[in-house]
């Protein structure tokens, strides 16, 4: 653990809870650090300059970040994680998946530039499986890539998928209560329950489940990370503009510029491009009507006075 002249030395935040943090250092070594102040701004995947006090630390840097993955409501904001490479957004055919929450954590991800993945879980369910993978074929029509897993059955062959899509990235696992998160997270990081326990003891959790945000080496290298994520039920966009919200959509996008108004909301004006495309064969780049009302709810919502 070299430090500099100022006593300060290089670290990445793997864990929080509260107002500790754990930060790995670089020789692999992990400690308890607090930040420097009243607030914690470090979160998960951020590289930190800290300084060792006694067999603690204090974080007093913050590197710049690449992107930050975060929700924002009417009242607070949820920071996940830092200098990701990609998002895996998990949901699974049954519990049933909110197609708007899967659109809101995508828009999060396209706002921050991180490269999304969408995996859908429990293919061993049959015809309930085959109708939730219909329901995402606007998601396949936009290009975003997708997986199909089977993750209490298919063992090594979903691990071997997966492993193609995470090789040396840094990737936050998202997903909903149920879909099968934790399962996903045991079967790539071996011994991931039992270091989810010792994580949780040393921030003084007392829980050994997640309830804070948790770093994962998948490899000796430390070259392959994954993320894991508390379960949302509400995804906040409240730091996303209204105005920036198509543009933030991939089947809507290719049609902006190409409205008869320059301020077009593409919700109800004539000579919209956006509302053309709706439900049409025309074109390469169709827009279904349950989308573009994904899309009118949110930029409703968004365009409402902030609550104080």
């Amino acid at each position: 653990m070299a430090a500099d002249a100022a006593g300060l030395r290089p670290g990445l935040v793997v864990a929080g809870h509260g107002r500790h943090v754990l930060v790995e250092a670089a020789g692999g070594e992990r400690l308890i650090c607090h930040p420097r102040g009243k607030k914690n701004q470090a979160v998960v995947g951020d590289r930190v300059r800290w300084k060792l006090s006694h067999d603690e630390g204090t974080i007093e840097q913050i590197e710049p970040r690449r992107n930050l993955f975060y929700r924002q409501d009417e009242i607070r904001t949820k920071s996940f994680a830092a200098n990701l490479d990609q998002v895996l957004v998990l949901i699974a055919a049954e519990p049933e998946f909110s197609e708007s929450q899967l659109a809101r954590a995508l828009i999060a991800a396209e706002a921050e530039r991180i490269a999304p993945l969408i995996a859908l879980n429990k293919s061993d369910l049959g015809e309930a499986f085959e109708r939730a993978w219909r329901r995402l074929q606007p998601y396949r029509d936009m290009g975003y890539p997708m997986l199909r897993l089977a993750l209490r059955q298919s063992g090594a062959a979903d691990r071997e998928q997966l492993l193609q899509r995470l090789q040396g990235k840094t990737t936050l696992v998202l997903g909903p209560s149920g879909a099968g998160k934790s399962t996903l997270i045991n079967l790539l990081v071996p011994g991931a329950a039992a270091q989810t326990g010792e994580i949780s003891q040393a921030l003084n959790s007392g829980k050994h489940t997640t309830t804070s945000t948790t770093w994962y080496w998948m490899d000796p290298q430390r070259s392959t990370a994954l993320i894991d994520s508390p379960g949302f039920q509400e995804f906040g966009l409240h730091h996303i503009e209204p105005a920036r919200l198509a543009q933030l959509m991939p089947d809507l996008r290719p049609h902006l510029g190409q409205c008869r108004f320059y301020n077009c909301t593409h919700l109800h004006e004539p000579g919209c491009a956006v509302l053309a495309a709706v439900d049409s064969d025309a074109g390469s780049h169709p827009i279904t009507a349950h989308r573009h009302r994904i899309y009118r709810d949110l930029f409703e919502e968004l365009s409402q006075p902030a609550r104080y």
